[in-house]
């Protein structure tokens, strides 16, 4: 692995070198060679969905895990999205002179060496291989045994564009050994590797964290809540939590917990019920909600349960306090939602809840890079340092100071 990643290291260097213009062009190439290959993709991929009913993944998973010709469409358009986003390297952040006559430029430059762990998505390897070559990045990627073929089969795309325009393939590589001590092995390679983002669940996270010697960003697990205010409108309620609950269940940014202001909840509770029985959700709800509805009763493990699946639990709370501190409790600090009417409830919630994202009258389903004009993400970070929130091309930069003289002497 050593050698692995010596040859990471020496090809962080050459990506400096290239030009905006030049990441651009070899990014487009990086599409075009997706869409051109897009049959092998999908035969690889057969073969991980193959292996998915075998291993009787959850339909959840699969969906994830599954790709056709619109989903390998849909990763050749977010790399063309991540060749149009202005470069993110070489900004002049800052600059003055000093009291001593010489000029200081803040300057933003990659990260250098970043190494991404996740689970499940093959669009993934497209996506962070991309955005961390559009910031002049290496990529080390590992990802999920169950889309092992899927994912050597896009990198093998990337990196044939690689080759074919003189870059070192080790530029977007998968780690060779991807077992857990491949892993715990890669999370210590501190001479080497400048970043770790590990995504995925709670599990990997904590592993990470707990033994990485490589500064860290997590992108820890999407607990998200809305809070239905009593000023809510009702028809706009309804159409957001039905969409960030069953849009698609199996993402970061789904509702797992729904909030409901006691003032309403008599009247608005029949109506969410009957919205979420029409998408077969399973409800799980607290003593009040069941003394209204007829749903199964829900637990304190539900309520720290991120599903991932067609399931909600629904909690009936006394007013904008009683939802902060119930998220304060159970949430991920990942994204939060509150539909209300009034401005004044609005804001003590958005200025209150400590999470990456925090929404009035949104779905929290549009925390996505993507959505946030990012062209993709490597994550969606639930740090507080460097990165919070979608992690795009610039937060896949840090900077240095140049500094400008003539021979001042101190």
């Amino acid at each position: 692995m050593e050698a692995f990643l010596a040859k990471a290291k020496e090809s962080s260097r050459v990506l400096t070198t290239l030009s905006g213009t030049e990441k651009n062009r070899i990014l487009k190439e990086m599409a075009t060679a997706l869409r051109d290959h897009s049959n092998e993709i999908l035969k690889a991929n057969s073969l991980d969905m193959a292996a998915a009913e075998t291993n009787a993944l959850s339909s959840s998973l699969k969906d994830r895990l599954f790709l056709d010709k619109g989903r390998v469409e849909g990763m050749a358009v977010a790399i063309e999205e991540i060749a149009s986003l202005k470069e993110p390297v070489g900004r002049v952040l800052d600059g003055w002179y000093a009291d001593a006559g010489f000029k200081i430029e803040k300057v933003s430059v990659p990260i250098g060496v970043i190494g991404v762990i996740y689970e499940s998505r093959p669009n993934v390897t497209a996506d962070v291989g991309a955005l961390c070559f559009k910031s002049g990045n290496v990529a080390i990627l590992k990802g999920g045994k169950e889309a092992e073929h899927s994912n050597r089969a896009i990198a093998k795309v990337l990196q044939s564009v690689l080759v074919s325009n003189n870059l070192p393939k080790e530029a977007i590589a998968l780690l060779p050994d991807s077992s857990r001590e491949g892993v715990a092995k890669l999370i210590k390679q501190d001479k080497y590797v400048d970043l770790i983002v590990p995504r995925g669940g709670e599990a990997l996270i904590k592993f990470v964290s707990s033994n990485a010697s490589v500064p860290v960003v997590k992108h820890d697990k999407g607990l998200c809540h809305t809070y239905i205010d009593e000023d809510a409108d009702f028809t706009k309620a309804l159409a957001v939590i039905v969409n960030a609950k069953c849009r698609r269940t199996g993402i970061c940014g789904a509702l797992e917990t729904l909030l409901v202001d006691k003032a309403i909840a008599e009247e608005i509770l029949p109506s969410i019920k009957e919205a979420y029985d029409a998408q077969g959700t399973q409800i799980r709800g607290c003593k009040q909600t069941q003394a209204i509805v007829e749903v199964e009763s829900a637990t304190d493990e539900d309520y720290a349960t991120e599903y991932l699946d067609n399931i909600i639990t629904i909690k009936v709370v006394d007013g904008v306090e009683d939802a902060i501190s119930h998220i304060e409790q159970y949430g991920s600090q990942h994204s939060e939602a509150i539909i209300t009417e009034n401005y004044t409830t609005a804001e003590k919630f958005l200025n209150t809840i400590d999470a990456a994202c925090v929404y009035l009258n949104v779905s929290t389903q549009f925390t996505d890079g993507g959505e946030f004009g990012f062209g993709a993400e490597v994550g969606i970070s639930t740090n507080k340092l460097h990165a919070r929130g979608p992690m795009g091309v610039t937060e896949l930069t840090t900077y240095k100071y140049k500094i400008y003289g003539n021979g001042e002497i101190r």
